[in-house]
């Protein structure tokens, strides 16, 4: 055989495959090929969408310091070159239930700013609200231009009988028990001002009782 046959031969037996050594591979199921096939950037099966909506369920609800109650909501418009420009003013109440209430009035080119103005407004002007076994502690007369708002002091079980601004200042304020009647001017932003010139004029108990020389519980019992 010529040398180059030779080689020719040695090349085609080089380019064999030559058997395997090892074993071949054992078959593996679909549970253990599932099982190695986790790695750290798979999610077990214990922990699912499930948990995360388990844990939001256990947190208690977080209650607001203060209760904000909208009472009147205006769109003003102004005609210029290019169309109408709206322009918004929103009459907030707000209070923390507890006797301490506070109104504001907000203006802006955008409901949410005017709002947030107004709220802003009202936690700088609170004022205290003298509260007695959920009720007002006696009568009073309020008086803003041509509004006047009668406030009385009503059974426990009565309720707030009261028209809107009125009924937002009483809930704020943490009275659950009142008597009220709007007389004269029904602006709902009179109303809040007469209702609010009430709680102004309210006698606070602990003053009466120091200048009477007695004691709070000898005097309102």
């Amino acid at each position: 055989m010529a040398e180059s046959e030779l080689e020719a031969e040695k090349i085609k037996q080089d380019q064999e495959p030559k058997p395997a050594d090892e074993a071949p591979a054992e078959k593996f199921s679909s549970e253990e090929i599932k099982t190695e096939g986790r790695g750290r950037g798979h999610r077990s099966e214990g922990r699912g969408r499930g948990d995360g909506r388990n844990r939001d369920r256990d947190r208690e609800p977080v209650e607001k310091e203060f209760i904000e109650k909208l009472v009147k909501l205006n769109r003003t418009a102004k005609v210029v070159k290019g169309g109408r420009r709206f322009s918004f003013s929103a009459l907030t109440v707000i209070g923390d239930r507890k006797g301490n209430v506070g109104y504001g009035f907000g203006k802006a080119n955008d409901v949410s700013e005017a709002i947030r103005k107004s709220i802003e407004k009202a936690k700088r002007n609170m004022i205290p609200l003298p509260v007695k076994n959920g009720t007002i502690t006696h009568e009073i007369t309020g008086v803003f231009k041509a509004s006047k708002v009668l406030l009385k002091p009503a059974r426990s079980g009565t309720g707030i009988i009261a028209g809107g601004p009125v009924r937002a200042i009483m809930e704020a304020g943490g009275v659950s028990d009142v008597l009220s009647k709007s007389i004269g001017s029904a602006s709902q932003y009179n109303v809040v001002k007469a209702t609010f010139d009430c709680i102004n004029k309210m006698m606070d108990a602990r003053t009466i009782a120091k200048n009477r020389g007695k004691s709070l519980k000898e005097f309102w019992g």
